[in-house]
């Protein structure tokens, strides 16, 4: 009786064992391929690094890609590898494109507006630039809000003068929630949040990266993607 009952105890284990398997393979499916319905945001895009390899952009742009901002710079001395032949493939293949900047709180900002306007060229048909908000396991560093705002507008100020836009910001919730940099900087702002449109800033987003987990034909490894809001 008892391993009868032993082996009634097992069945039913791996039987939860598999459907949780099936169940989460059909949720990553489903995650992977999901993207926000066109009809409420008609202009989707990528965001992409060297990570993701070399990028058929001719492929991407026929999955419903319309724009890409491509990393170029990080902190004051990494420039991405693939920052040129993404500028390239982008223009080439006809899909509007931006330089975004990694921003890095153990750098001085003169120092990274340096490198990111030596990396990026100035083009009148690019996007407005971008700059990142986000803590890395490379940066312990966790200034003053009042610094942080400071080297933030000399920053902006030294790209903006290069580029000849206004630059969007892509905050983080863990560094928005810390130094309410929405509050602080005139700009607009592009949040983070998978599947739910974010709302962890004090204004309205106009740009929202809606999944990392898709996948698209063209390129390597999920992706994050974006929408405008209409």
């Amino acid at each position: 009786m008892a391993n009868r009952d032993t082996r009634t105890s097992l069945i039913s284990l791996a039987t939860i064992v598999v459907v949780s398997l099936v169940i989460a393979f059909i949720l990553r499916n489903i995650a992977v391929g999901w993207a926000p319905s066109r009809d409420q945001y008609p202009v989707q895009g990528i965001s992409v690094d060297e990570s993701h390899g070399q990028i058929i952009w001719h492929v991407a742009g026929a999955t419903g890609v319309d724009f890409a901002y491509i990393h170029a710079t990080r902190g004051a001395e990494k420039r991405d590898a693939n920052f040129a032949a993404n500028i390239e493939g982008a223009r080439d293949a006809g899909i509007r494109y931006g330089a975004l900047h990694n921003y890095s709180l153990c750098r001085l900002a003169t120092d990274q507006a340096t490198l990111f306007v030596t990396t990026v060229p100035r083009g009148e048909n690019m996007l407005p630039p971008a700059v990142r908000l986000a803590f890395d396991n490379d940066c312990s560093d966790r200034p003053s809000r009042a610094l942080v705002l400071s080297e933030l507008n000399t920053f902006l100020n030294q790209i903006e003068s290069h580029s000849g836009k206004h630059a969007i910001i892509a905050a983080s919730r863990e560094f928005e929630e810390l130094y309410n940099i929405s509050s602080g900087i005139d700009r607009t702002f592009w949040l983070e949040a998978n599947f739910f449109p974010p709302d962890y800033a004090t204004k309205p987003w106009v740009m929202w990266r809606a999944s990392d987990m898709r996948r698209i034909s063209g390129l390597d490894g999920p992706i994050n993607w974006n929408v405008v809001r209409p």
